[in-house]
């Protein structure tokens, strides 16, 4: 017990580190292990236990997309699914659409050569790969993977409890009817 008190007080003289920088650092990394690339080419995320099938791009550009989107709309409490799910119509588009698969892949592509050897999803600290956008956000790539997420992310109606938005609660009797009970995340 008295070990525990004394880590905690060497915390208290540790230079600052926000618990957002803190949580965003630590979730790039698990974010990079937890998502592997199967035999199959899906993307498989064990500590969330979930698959992603990639059909028309390739499965590393897709994982590389999740954390893009991640980077671009960070949210502590937002898990990877979210988006994974939010991301996913690229591929579809990239399928049936030829320009638009060359312009993730070579998005991507661009995106890991800046960003060096390990490329985009090798960058450990969010602070890196942000630098990086800032250099991209005028980009046709940049743009249409933010302005896609704006919508694809947002529209989860999964994601709103999160936030402590209840969506469309007019049919549900409305807020007061429903009670302050079910916000159960804070």
């Amino acid at each position: 017990m008295s070990h525990h008190h004394h880590h905690d007080h060497a915390q208290a003289h540790a230079p600052q580190l926000t618990r957002r920088t803190f949580l965003q650092r630590s979730s790039s990394v698990t974010l990079a292990s937890a998502i592997t690339v199967t035999g199959a080419g899906a993307l498989l995320n064990s500590a969330e236990a979930w698959a992603l099938d990639v059909k028309a791009l390739k499965p590393q550009t897709m994982k590389t997309l999740i954390l893009l989107a991640r980077d671009i709309y960070p949210h502590d409490r937002i898990a990877d699914r979210f988006y994974a799910i939010a991301v996913k119509g690229h591929d579809e588009k990239a399928g049936k659409d030829a320009a638009h698969k060359k312009l993730i892949e070579g998005g991507i592509a661009a995106l890991d050569k800046a960003a060096g050897a390990n490329g985009y999803l090798g960058l450990g600290w969010e602070d890196e790969r942000v630098k990086l956008l800032r250099k991209i956000e005028t980009t046709p790539f940049f743009q249409t993977v933010r302005s896609g997420l704006v919508v694809s992310l947002y529209n989860q109606p999964d994601v709103w409890p999160i936030f402590g938005y209840e969506g469309e609660s007019y049919s549900k009797g409305g807020y007061i009817e429903r009670g302050f009970n079910d916000i159960d995340w804070l």
